[in-house]
């Protein structure tokens, strides 16, 4: 395989993680999937603009996904184990978010091909995260990941009614200190405009439970981004700077907000 993943070494504590940031697709998978999947509508659009200031301000290592979610996806278990009841997506997806049969019959990809996915496309990524959050806890003594997402504001597939605008997941309290997801919570309480849930529809998925470890001092968050907060939902999918500009100011504050409690619970 050719490139799979960006990546950029930062010079605090943080990890962002952008796993389903990706437009690229095999030729395979291409060519199966339904006129409706072309243009990537499961796609968390334009994510590493939106947090583009955490690299050049603050100075945060970003980890994102050059491939769809449409050909493996990074945010799900090796194994393929659902993470939630209920309607959902797994490692390789088979419907869209409206529940619509991803692939025309007969054209999904073979076993083989998806195990040379699970190999050259998933399985880097996954190192990445790893040996970033070894260098940062090595470095720092704690690690802090967040794990970046958006999804359409109203997926009735998958959940009822319009969904908050920030869903922080901490996998019910198991992936960060319980301190940190409560300074979280309320950061986003101060921006009276947005709504927000702590542990809702959106727990966290696998990178968030799977590398959350707050006894060996690495505290993982994912926020699933309402898209309606920052761009066009539907086809072209357009980036709306008008709207994305104040939602980078909660962005910003959280992610300052969560260095903060990390150098205030690891000092020196």
């Amino acid at each position: 395989m050719d490139k799979v993943l960006n990546f950029e070494k930062g010079r605090v504590p943080l990890l962002i993680s952008m796993p389903h940031a990706g437009v690229r697709l095999t030729p395979g998978v291409k060519a199966g999937l339904i006129d409706a999947a072309q243009s990537l509508p499961d796609t968390d659009w334009h994510i590493p603009l939106l947090y583009e200031f955490a690299v050049k301000e603050m100075g945060a290592s970003v980890v994102s996904a050059e491939y769809s979610r449409f050909v493996v996806d990074l945010n799900r278990p090796s194994d393929d184990k659902p993470l939630y009841a209920g309607a959902t997506t797994g490692l390789y997806p088979a419907t869209l978010f409206d529940g619509v049969p991803l692939f025309k019959e007969g054209l999904e990809p073979s076993a083989d091909e998806r195990a040379t996915y699970l190999e050259t496309i998933w399985t880097p990524y996954h190192r990445t995260i790893e040996e970033e959050l070894k260098r940062l806890r090595d470095e720092f003594g704690y690690a802090l990941l967040w794990d970046a997402h958006s999804i359409r504001s109203h997926v009735p597939h998958l959940f009822e009614g319009k969904l908050p605008d920030f869903n922080l997941g901490t996998f019910n309290g198991a992936s960060c200190d319980p301190s940190l997801a409560s300074k979280l919570e309320s950061i986003c309480a101060g921006f009276s405009g947005y709504s927000h849930v702590l542990n809702g529809r959106f727990k966290g998925g696998h990178i968030t439970r799977h590398y959350g470890d707050p006894a060996r001092n690495i505290h993982a968050v994912q926020l699933e981004l309402a898209q309606s907060t920052y761009m066009e939902e539907f086809e072209p999918f357009l980036y709306r700077e008008d709207l994305a500009a104040p939602t980078q100011e909660v962005l910003k504050a959280l992610l300052q907000g969560l260095l903060a409690w990390g150098r205030q619970r690891y000092p020196g």
